[in-house]
């Protein structure tokens, strides 16, 4: 009779673990059904780079480059220069269809600093002119590019936007 009682006992504790163990998982479900969760994007936060783009045009060895006459739309959200790692400037942007758009700029040897902003996209035979200079299409697994080669430093508008966006940000860069 002992070896009964104890057989019952056994089989009384895995039950009750396997119906609390249900008990919980549905509260559990019901707690995540009723708690509202936002699966989107997080908000991005605007970045003013008034401060640093007067900062690395004093400091920098070349025309540092910036957006004017963008619609409001174009949202900034980083900003970087470092005059010790080569005049590194680096602008970043979601744009108004949300894609992300950075203008990076460098007086580092260009194939180093086009690998590294374009993040090894590939150079194309396809060139455009915009303004008075002549930019050089880069594809690449994530990000796309325009860059442009001049004396004493590159400049890359890159990201994950098309090539219109690209373009669009490239024809509203001013140096001053």
């Amino acid at each position: 009779m002992a070896g009964a009682n104890g057989k019952n006992g056994k089989q009384k504790t895995a039950r009750d673990m396997v119906l609390s163990l249900a008990v919980i998982s549905l509260a559990a479900g019901v707690i995540y059904l009723f708690l509202p969760h936002d699966d989107s994007a997080p908000d991005l936060k605007r970045v003013d780079y008034r401060v640093e783009l007067l900062t690395a045009r004093r400091a920098a060895s070349y025309p540092v480059a910036a957006p004017q006459g963008l619609s409001a739309d174009w949202k900034a959200t980083s900003v970087r220069f470092s005059g010790a790692n080569f005049d590194a400037w680096h602008l970043g942007f979601h744009d108004s269809e949300g894609d992300y758009v950075a203008v990076e700029q460098s007086a580092q040897k260009p194939a180093v600093f086009i690998d590294e902003a374009t993040q090894s996209a590939r150079e194309t035979k396809v060139t455009q002119r915009i303004g008075d200079a002549t930019w050089t299409r880069y594809e690449g697994g994530r990000y796309d590019a325009l860059v442009l080669r001049e004396k004493g430093s590159t400049t890359v508008v890159t990201g994950t936007a098309p090539f219109d966006r690209l373009t669009k940000m490239a024809q509203a860069l001013r140096t001053s």
